[in-house]
């Protein structure tokens, strides 16, 4: 058995304003969610690997390669507006 959910005091520590009304609707959804991870503690997991992720999905990578890069003139020559060698952009606040 969980112990008894303190709304209230959650509420409170959460800096939340809750009506009484919320209270009872907000204590069954907290209990609800400890009855869950009641169950979900309550599963025998012996002999089962720790997985890092729910997928099987292995991941493929590409190898590195060092590669030409475009010059500072070949990556400002579209720039709407420059300072030097830089981008000028609008200041964003």
């Amino acid at each position: 058995m969980h112990p008894v959910i303190d709304v209230n005091k959650i509420a409170h520590l959460a800096r939340l304003k809750i009506s009484e009304s919320e209270v009872s609707t907000y204590q069954k959804q907290m209990n609800d969610i400890l009855q869950y991870f009641e169950q979900i503690s309550a599963v025998d997991t012996k002999g089962i690997e720790p997985m890092v992720t729910p997928s099987e999905i292995e991941l493929v990578f590409r190898d590195d390669n060092k590669e030409e890069c475009q010059s500072v003139e070949q990556a400002l020559q579209n720039a709407p507006e420059r300072m030097g060698n830089l981008f000028k952009v609008p200041p964003v606040v």
